[in-house]
């Protein structure tokens, strides 16, 4: 038993909350990655609360993420002017620590002017952001390349925690409804959500179309739902009920798809993370960067797994091939 001054057990009381701020604006791969390490964080320490900072474009997605207690929106869009604005907010809170996930100069500026005596950065921090730390936390161990999320998972020590890994799925609060949801309803073995794009085309494979075709052909009761950023025709014929043509559809609704139970193809990209955090299995098309750095982690993973391109030139990767990796992934 615990006694106080007065008297009065202290034993059974609640820790003291401790409120600490994320600062992790974009992208979407990069906040999926972060909200994986921080979910970790608040499981070990429940008496943590979460402020978010984080760009409009992905705020939804952090306000899903049921361990984020505060979201606090850069709206970048609007220029310098909400940039100051946003400065004073920061300065205006009081945190008892900051992570600067993020490690440029924009989100180090955000870190200097939150109200915090402890102020975490990365250990590869860019654009002069290490300045503004106090300390920067211990850099991955062994050889890399080192995974995102490798990167980041010793900002655990920083809440004495220890630097480790298991495969919990990403909890997110359900976020709307969609008409399409009724399409996932069958075999996750068999429904295929196929996103196309990625942010650089050179990490975009040009062969969809003929892989598609032939999971239609060759996986007997496969369906596929096929996402894009630009709204796109298919160049094959299949019915409505086996191919479910999303491409041009809004982030917030890409995000609900993504989550859904099924098997996911496709480039190098945020959703491929998403879904990977959400417990899917994930086949990821790499060409020029490296799997073991932007891949599904953890690679090693009997869900993950990634078909890199010959010379890493997607040019050069055949259709055949990516479902031949495809069929061994859904055969484990």
């Amino acid at each position: 038993m615990e006694l106080n001054e007065s008297g009065a057990d202290t034993s059974l009381r609640a820790p003291r909350m401790h409120r600490l701020l994320v600062i992790k604006p974009s992208s979407l791969g990069d906040i999926v990655h972060g909200l994986q390490v921080v979910q970790r964080a608040v499981k070990a320490r429940p008496e943590l609360r979460v402020s978010w900072v984080v760009r409009e474009r992905f705020a939804g997605l952090v306000q899903a993420a049921p361990f984020v207690s505060e979201v606090i929106i850069f709206r970048r869009r609007d220029g310098w002017p909400a940039f100051v604005r946003l400065l004073r907010q920061l300065k205006a809170g009081r945190w008892d620590q900051v992570w600067d996930m993020q490690g440029l100069l924009r989100s180090a500026l955000m870190t200097a002017a939150a109200r915090a005596p402890v102020k975490w950065g990365r250990p590869d921090a860019r654009e002069g952001s290490g300045w503004f730390y106090h300390r920067r936390i211990t850099e991955p161990k062994g050889e890399g390349p080192h995974h995102a999320i490798e990167v980041l998972l010793p900002f655990l020590q920083t809440l004495d925690l220890p630097i480790a890994w298991s495969e919990e799925p990403l909890e997110l609060r359900r976020d709307g409804t969609f008409g399409w949801e009724e399409f996932f309803a069958g075999d996750p073995g068999k429904t295929f959500v196929i996103f196309t794009d990625s942010r650089g085309a050179a990490k975009e494979w040009k062969r969809y179309d003929e892989l598609m075709k032939g999971i239609l052909d060759t996986v007997p009761g496969s369906r596929i739902a096929w996402c894009a950023g630009k709204k796109t025709a298919a160049a094959f014929a299949a019915p409505e009920e086996r191919l479910l043509n999303l491409t041009g559809c809004s982030l917030a609704e890409m995000i609900a798809l993504v989550r859904q139970k099924s098997v996911f193809v496709g480039n190098d990209s945020g959703p491929m993370h998403l879904s990977a955090a959400v417990g899917n299995r994930v086949l990821a098309i790499f060409g020029p960067t490296s799997p073991r750095r932007f891949g599904p982690f953890p690679l090693e993973s009997r869900r993950h797994a990634a078909v890199v391109a010959p010379g890493g030139k997607l040019s050069e990767l055949t259709p055949a091939a990516v479902l031949a990796a495809l069929e061994e992934l859904r055969s484990r």
